[in-house]
């Protein structure tokens, strides 16, 4: 379905040039994301604010949609595009959802000279630079960085049951029989929209797979029936026997309270879910609640980065740049990521604007491997994660792993 968005896009295109996409005209700054929840809508408005007290005569519209990982924003904003009817800019993951989709369509216009007027060609690292860029040209801006292979823990239920939080799958299991034979529920999950529970599945395989050969089954160099894949496909499995039974009505907030309460002692989510505890519930880090890297995944970040760039076809291409500019600036990524939850993408941001896990993520990012989520569309094709959202909902169900692998071997067709 993606690649027919795609190909309609790019069918389109000739028509997007000729009328300059000039319908609906907006002197407004529209700036479009799906940051309405948690620690995302605090971030947000301290950038919007810090933007408006640079620029108060430009008028800003904050047009978030609702919807985890962007489920609703992404359907509207293709809408939009394909009526050639653009927001002045869009928030896009780094990665397959920037490149596969709006690059490759010709739908973004290339800001390799907004790079250079703003000193940017050394801010970044090359590793993300490569996710936003295509045939040479940069298409985005990264403002942030987040963290997918975070275990998150109450640490009160931990103490009061002598636990220590698990590096491996065997300790994972051992801490979740401990758990659960108390009555308290191991692992929080809320897979309402099924991303959620995709995330934990990706997470199992970079830590069987390890960060280069999990990034090889988006290129289609190891199949998906792989031997190492089956073997992730039986650890989520048995994982899935140790969530809330009312996993599927709640979304990924509602599970966080889980842990929060005490009613779940742990949680595989991104670092969203720190701005979530500390900003939302009130939390203390370290304190009331804890955090590790997922079972076996030491050393590797499963990396999700937010990126705003210029549509084809808007007509306030100037003041889209002065957001741009601000948004990978280190005053802006300064006041947006300690909320949000998430660290900067720039080298030289201030780590004294940080808590404890921002500075130590930061310093792991500038070693770790990097592994770009299939969860949040950096590693493959919306068309192909769709299909893998759909196995993980009916896996979560039925937990047949042969029909699991079955599902995502047949959807690696829209890996090409």
């Amino acid at each position: 379905m993606a690649m027919v968005l795609v190909f309609a896009l790019a069918a389109c295109s000739s028509k997007s040039n000729s009328d300059g996409g000039k319908k609906n005209k907006k002197q407004e700054l529209e700036i479009f994301s799906w940051w309405t929840g948690a620690g995302e809508e605090d971030g947000l408005k301290a950038l919007l604010k810090l933007f408006g007290d640079k620029y108060p005569d430009i008028k800003v519209n904050n047009a978030a949609v609702a919807g985890g990982a962007g489920t609703n924003a992404k359907a509207v904003l293709a809408s939009r595009m394909q009526g050639n009817d653009p927001p002045s800019t869009f928030q896009v993951h780094a990665g397959a959802e920037l490149n596969a989709s709006w690059v490759a369509a010709g739908k973004m216009e290339p800001l390799n000279d907004l790079y250079k007027e703003q000193g940017w060609d050394d801010k970044f690292p090359q590793s993300l630079i490569d996710m936003i860029s295509k045939d040479g040209n940069i298409y985005s801006v990264p403002v942030d960085i987040h963290r997918g292979n975070v275990l998150w823990y109450n640490k009160k239920v931990f103490d009061d049951n002598g636990l220590q939080p698990p590096k491996t799958f065997d300790d994972f299991f051992k801490v979740a029989e401990a758990l659960q034979s108390k009555g308290i529920t191991p692992l929080a999950l809320g897979d309402k929209e099924p991303w959620a529970a995709t995330m934990i599945f990706e997470n199992i395989l970079v830590a069987k797979l390890g960060a280069d050969d999990y990034k090889k089954l988006w290129t289609g160099e190891i199949p998906l029936d792989d031997a190492k894949v089956k073997e992730s496909a039986e650890i989520f499995k048995k994982m899935m026997g140790y969530v809330n039974k009312d996993h599927s009505s709640r979304n990924w907030q509602d599970a966080s309270q889980l842990v929060a309460k005490g009613e779940a002692a742990m949680n595989v989510m991104g670092d969203w879910a720190k701005g979530y505890f500390v900003n939302d519930l009130k939390l203390k880090l370290n304190q009331d609640f804890g955090y590790t890297t997922t079972p076996e995944s030491q050393g590797m970040f499963m990396i999700i980065s937010d990126t705003f760039g210029l549509p084809k076809g808007v007509d306030n291409v100037a003041d889209v740049k002065k957001f741009l500019g601000l948004l990978g600036s280190v005053e802006g990524q300064d006041a947006f990521n300690p909320l949000k939850g998430s660290i900067p993408a720039r080298v030289d941001a201030d780590p004294s604007k940080y808590d404890d896990y921002g500075k130590a993520t930061m310093e792991d990012f500038k070693s770790a491997q990097l592994a770009p989520s299939l969860a949040h569309g950096s590693a493959a094709p919306e068309g192909f994660l769709t299909k893998v959202n759909q196995a993980v909902n009916i896996f979560v169900t039925q937990k047949d792993v042969n029909a699991f692998i079955s599902s995502l071997k047949n959807a690696s067709g829209d890996l090409k």
